[in-house]
């Protein structure tokens, strides 16, 4: 579960932007911190679901990017994947002490999530080098979209505590050069990933949504049930929202979706 950028979400033009409407300014939950927002034990309950599922990812990645450095084909690659593996584990940091200091065993919040994302991790194992590049910029990201568009409905406290973890380590731009110049050099290299990639999306998209399926807090919230959550046809549009992502990402590395 590891988060970064694509090139499409680069800022926009200065001229664009000032064309944009400004943002509506946040209402609900989302205004408030999270000392009023928590007296709401569902909503809580939810809060310390979705800290926990992202503090295991965090941990995960970590564990997953240091094993993909002994595939690295350079000291210089493997050097990279190390530091990007560091910056994980200090993500991981912040989220298991913000559960600690409200009052959460980290430990406990993260434990309900190991089958789901291990199992994912095993089921998605790369087999080599380039395998791994795509997993973890196709695949993680899939995980990163999701929580970003969870986050705009958080209290304001939570909500830059998320959006700070899912910053990018450095790992996109890193797996679109690679992978592009893997391709350019072998078009056959090509079909193989997209493959591979097709198949990142479906597990991904799976296991978020059992995830979910599984923890009533969250999936309640997700529906509206808890504080400003989404409606029924909402969640359909966040996840075509997800999916148009990904293709943009395939798009990034010379794949076709």
């Amino acid at each position: 579960m590891r988060f970064m950028e694509t090139p499409d979400n680069a800022a926009q033009p200065a001229n664009d932007a000032a064309d944009a409407e400004a943002p509506e300014a946040p209402t609900g939950v989302a205004a408030q911190d999270w000392a009023k927002a928590s007296a709401d034990p569902q909503y809580r309950a939810a809060v310390v679901d979705l800290l926990g599922a992202l503090a295991y990812g965090e941990l995960a990645a970590f564990e997953r990017l240091a094993e993909d450095a002994k595939l690295a084909p350079t000291l210089a690659d493997k050097a990279e994947l190390a530091k990007m593996a560091s910056a994980e584990f200090h993500h991981f940091e912040q989220l298991r002490d913000r559960l600690a200091a409200i009052g959460v065993e980290p430990t406990e919040a993260m434990e309900p999530f190991v089958a789901a994302l291990d199992g994912f991790h095993r089921q998605t194992a790369p087999s080599d080098w380039l395998e791994g590049l795509v997993k973890a910029y196709v695949g993680d990201s899939i995980a990163s979209d999701f929580y970003r568009e969870v986050a705009v409905r958080l209290d304001a406290d939570t909500r830059g505590l998320v959006l700070g973890v899912l910053d990018d380590t450095g790992h996109a731009s890193f797996a679109v050069e690679k992978v592009r110049a893997a391709i350019e050099a072998d078009p056959r290299v090509g079909g193989r990933l997209a493959l591979w990639a097709r198949r990142l999306m479906g597990e991904a998209l799976s296991q978020s949504q059992r995830v979910v399926a599984d923890r009533d807090a969250l999936s309640t919230m997700l529906v509206g049930g808890v504080a400003d959550g989404f409606d029924l046809a909402e969640v359909g549009r966040m996840f075509s929202r997800i999916t148009e992502a990904h293709t943009k990402r395939m798009a990034a590395l010379g794949l076709a979706a």
